[in-house]
């Protein structure tokens, strides 16, 4: 695939690999964007849209949609902040997924207890600048300068392996489960942000003509992600309770009310976040609604 066949189309960069590359895949055939990636190649085209797709490293997405030809991309929000992009891109939603904190981590069995303990020792990172940033405040508030500052180094992988091997005194890595964490005898002792995957575009349009694209996709992929954050819930309850329902279940906007045949009855249908619909089921049955149900979504648009 040249340069020539990308005239004129969208450009969207896609995390190759990582901990968020199947969840953009699963997002992309929710928006309907369909592809197929042959082996070893990095750019394909979409079949119904004038898109390609750019399958890029994470880290490296901000930079490309920010000061390249990139339009639009999916990638961390931790990314933008290290590759200090934020002024370059917009965050044109948050996808809540691949959401961990970057955290200071040492070991747990050692004599730093405190972040402010950790001040003037050695700390391994692949966040650079994110850590250079926090431990400079630090660093300040001690008045430690020259030689006796924090002293940040950087690694590109096994961070979590750098107290145990004598490299570090503490380490500053993104944690999501905190399996790894703690199979390496290492605690958090501080967080220096929380992140998760986001989907940006390029504060100067690259191209003005792509604008009405880049909302259809983002429209698109805000329902695929609404769609699995909520559920629709249907119930009907006398008048008179309404007011106390509509309390429990007030729906992203607003609930869609209906007067039912039964004189006093009403029909409520509303959005409800799915991981709250048992306990809402509860405390409508307490009010007095009956024929509660749920409906799964597969996708909407909000």
């Amino acid at each position: 695939m040249n340069a020539e066949s990308l005239d004129g189309r969208l450009l969207f960069a896609v995390p190759k690999k990582g901990r968020l590359h199947d969840k953009c895949l699963e997002l992309l055939a929710g928006a309907d964007i369909q592809f197929r990636r042959h082996q070893r190649l990095d750019v394909c085209l979409v079949k119904n849209h004038p898109i390609a797709l750019v399958f890029l490293p994470a880290s490296d997405i901000p930079s490309f949609v920010g000061k390249g030809n990139v339009d639009i991309g999916i990638t961390g929000h931790d990314v933008i902040l290290e590759a200090q992009m934020e002024e370059h891109v917009t965050e044109v939603l948050r996808l809540g997924f691949g959401k961990c904190a970057l955290q200071v981590q040492v070991p747990e069995s050692g004599p730093i207890k405190t972040v402010d303990d950790l001040a003037g020792k050695r700390v391994v990172t692949s966040f650079e600048v994110l850590s250079g940033k926090y431990f400079s405040k630090l660093d300040k508030k001690f008045q430690l300068t020259g030689g006796h500052a924090t002293k940040i180094e950087y690694v590109g992988g096994s961070v979590e392996a750098a107290c145990a091997l004598g490299l570090a005194d503490g380490i500053v890595d993104l944690v999501e489960s905190g399996d790894t964490m703690r199979a390496a005898g290492l605690h958090a002792i501080a967080t220096v942000l929380e992140t998760e995957a986001v989907l940006i575009k390029s504060s100067t349009p690259k191209d003005p003509s792509h604008e009405p694209l880049i909302n259809v996709i983002s429209s698109r992929i805000a329902g695929v992600v609404a769609a699995g954050h909520y559920v629709v819930c249907q119930y009907n309850i006398l008048r008179d309770k309404l007011p106390a329902a509509t309390t429990v279940t007030p729906g992203r906007r607003a609930p869609t009310v209906s007067p039912l045949e039964d004189d006093g009855w009403v029909g409520v249908s509303v959005m409800v976040e799915k991981k709250r619909m048992a306990n809402i089921m509860d405390d409508l049955v307490k009010i007095g609604a009956e024929d509660i149900l749920i409906f799964n979504l597969d996708n909407c648009r909000v």
